[in-house]
């Protein structure tokens, strides 16, 4: 079976507008058919750099644009597809919403939505993402 290596880039995209804030998260169909949320994201296009691909694919998927405040951490994992086995590469970043509407126009995104940030551990379906978060109080610090 070919190997093959992807690389993807997307992140945690806040509004820090409100007193609670908040978070964007995309929903989509798994495997099985569930509904699974998780951390907007998607492929490099042609010399494009993860910190512009994750800018991109957020608003793609959301409808928000952000700016990027930070790297948030990297990801890698392994899946087959097509009759090959891939080893995909996830760039996430932190990143300060300022502008666009939230939107499901992204015709691979089933539901968008805000969620307190306080219930994203809850409500990501993926373990590794959900470790991410474990780097937002430094990185709020770090931040500003």
């Amino acid at each position: 079976m070919p190997k093959v290596e992807e690389t993807s880039a997307g992140g945690l995209v806040v509004d820090r507008s409100s007193p609670e804030w908040r978070a964007a998260l995309i929903a989509r169909h798994d495997r099985r058919g569930r509904l699974v949320w998780s951390l907007p994201k998607g492929h490099l296009e042609a010399g494009e750099t993860a910190e512009d691909a994750a800018l991109r694919e957020v608003e793609e998927e959301t409808g928000i644009q952000g700016r990027v405040l930070a790297p948030l951490g990297v990801i890698d994992f392994w899946f087959i597809a097509e009759n090959r086995r891939i080893h995909k590469t996830v760039h996430h970043f932190l990143m300060e919403a300022h502008g666009g509407e939230l939107s499901d126009a992204d015709p691979e995104v089933v539901e968008v939505a805000w969620f307190p940030l306080t219930s994203l551990h809850e409500q990501l379906a993926y373990a590794d993402e959900r470790r991410l978060l474990d780097r937002l109080p430094q990185l709020w610090a770090d931040a500003g």
